[in-house]
């Protein structure tokens, strides 16, 4: 009695720690990308983050998902391939949105630059009106 007892514990012990691990498995690898998603979104800064990591890792869990079809692995790591395809998603939405409001940022106050009065071309008055009396205009109605 108390074996059977023993073994239904030590079943129901492994059968929660299987559920753990698939788990871990499977959100493991979106943990490290919570910080930098939420310190990119405060700050609104993307220059320590590379699209490359994004990119291989897209690859690497599609590549996974297309290898299930040829040869069947344990379902955790499928679910870890969609999940990471979601957060790898996710990330480069965030980071491309926040590249681009930076590049119109720093285009706009590149605009303002090119406005200053240095860079105006100025045309001496004398040689506008050797013109204009060289094409036998009197006057110019604005």
């Amino acid at each position: 009695m108390e074996d059977e007892v023993f073994d239904q514990i030590l079943h129901v012990a492994n059968q929660l720690v299987s559920w753990i691990a698939a788990l871990a498995i499977v959100f493991g690898g979106v943990v490290p990308y919570i910080p930098q998603y939420r310190d990119i979104r405060r700050t609104q800064n993307a220059e320590g983050f590379s699209t490359y990591v994004c990119l291989v890792l897209l690859v690497a869990n599609i590549l996974r998902i297309l290898f299930r079809f040829g040869r069947y692995f344990e379902s955790a790591l499928l679910w870890q391939s969609i999940i990471m395809i979601a957060t790898m998603l996710i990330m480069l939405s965030l980071c491309t949105s926040v590249r681009v409001a930076t590049e119109i940022s720093t285009k706009r106050r590149s605009f303002t630059a090119t406005d200053s009065k240095d860079e105006e071309i100025k045309v001496p008055k004398k040689f506008f009106l050797v013109l204009l009396k060289g094409l036998k205009i009197t006057s110019i109605q604005y």
